[in-house]
């Protein structure tokens, strides 16, 4: 074989046009500059954001004006190297890191790019031209933001690295977890994932609440020693965690998450409530002196999930619920939409005779 690969003109991809119109259809493959690779997709993980400018045109304030491909969850193989030399070679497995850092007019802590107030993200439309995602088939992306990954790490598995590397620098947020208790509120694949960060962390005790029984029984599977529904107002509050990871995205999970905390714990808020007011058990909070901490996104938190991934030491298997072809993406959105009956619902990008 040899020489440079092939490139399609076009390659079937996600494209949110409106609230309530998502399309599969092909899209034009940009050339790659010299620093950009040609990534043959595998897996890609349907995320909150993405049901969120399908069902509504709109994730938070980040509101559709034209058609963008979604996605930014995603695992394959590079089938063109970056021409400048940079990044993996032709046929390495790779894992995404979404993001683009940037400055702007805010300040932020220089060791801190996931706060830079320029920074992009795939599959995001909060600047306009906005930023095209990856679910396709193939994807022009630069090669900085490819992570190679060990032999053996299965990429069905390391479909779950982006949404697992949030997990893992929400866990950071709260310092050493080692031998405390843990509360983790929303056993969604954030949480749940939260839930396997904290485990290989060392958590003595590790309690999961969730309004649905199925999350919950994923969030046992992946190491909670405990779990409460999200409506047990007073088992809730007995847990008196050292830390507790909110990822819920609601002010009802806030609110658990504060009184369940121990006094003088840590509450790490990494789901994302609503823009606006919103209301909040602050005077608990005051009196129990709790440390109230922000999680975004991540920074290189994805290589160490990678290496704890490919070890057998962060255990993710169970938050993988369901797994849909392309041609059936409209129905994977549905099921995914769906919180109660599914954990991470990936789209199989592969060609439908590979295994």
């Amino acid at each position: 074989m040899g020489g440079v690969a092939e490139l399609p003109a076009a390659a079937a991809a996600v494209v949110a046009h409106a609230a309530g119109d998502l399309r599969i259809e092909d899209v034009a493959l940009p050339a790659p500059a010299s620093h950009e690779a040609v990534v043959e997709v595998a897996f890609g993980g349907i995320c909150g954001s993405d049901l969120h400018y399908w069902m509504h045109g709109a994730a938070g304030e980040s509101v559709l004006k034209a058609p963008m491909v979604l996605g930014h969850e995603i695992v394959g193989t590079v089938l063109r190297a970056a021409a400048d030399g940079t990044g993996p070679a032709a046929g390495t497995a790779v894992a995404v890191h979404p993001a683009t850092p940037g400055p702007g007019a805010a300040r932020y802590p220089e060791d801190r790019p996931n706060l830079s107030p320029g920074c992009t993200y795939l599959g995001s439309a909060a600047r306009f031209p906005h930023t095209d995602g990856a679910f396709s088939r193939y994807a022009t992306l630069p090669a900085r933001m490819l992570r190679p990954l060990p032999a053996g790490l299965e990429l069905r598995t390391a479909a779950l690295v982006e949404p697992a590397s949030v997990a893992w620098h929400a866990v950071a947020r709260a310092g050493n977890v080692a031998g405390k208790t843990a509360l983790v509120i929303g056993s969604g694949p954030i949480g749940a994932l939260a839930v396997a960060v904290l485990k290989r962390a060392g958590a003595r005790r590790i309690v999961a609440v969730d309004v649905h029984a199925g999350p919950l029984e994923i969030a046992r599977a992946v190491g909670a020693d405990e779990i409460l529904k999200a409506d047990d107002a007073a088992a809730i509050a007995a847990v008196e965690a050292d830390v507790v990871i909110e990822s819920s995205g609601s002010h009802h999970g806030l609110a658990s998450a504060i009184q369940g905390a121990v006094r003088g714990g840590k509450v790490v808020m990494v789901g994302l409530l609503p823009s606006g007011p919103q209301p909040v058990l602050i005077s608990l909070a005051i009196t129990r002196e709790l440390e109230l901490l922000g999680s975004f996104r991540f920074n290189d938190e994805m290589d160490e999930v990678i290496a704890a991934l490919a070890d057998g030491s962060l255990f993710v298997d169970p938050v993988v619920t369901h797994t849909f072809p392309l041609d059936r993406g409209l129905q994977a959105f549905e099921v995914a939409k769906n919180s109660a009956e599914s954990g991470k619902v990936l789209l199989d990008f592969r060609p439908a005779r590979e295994e």
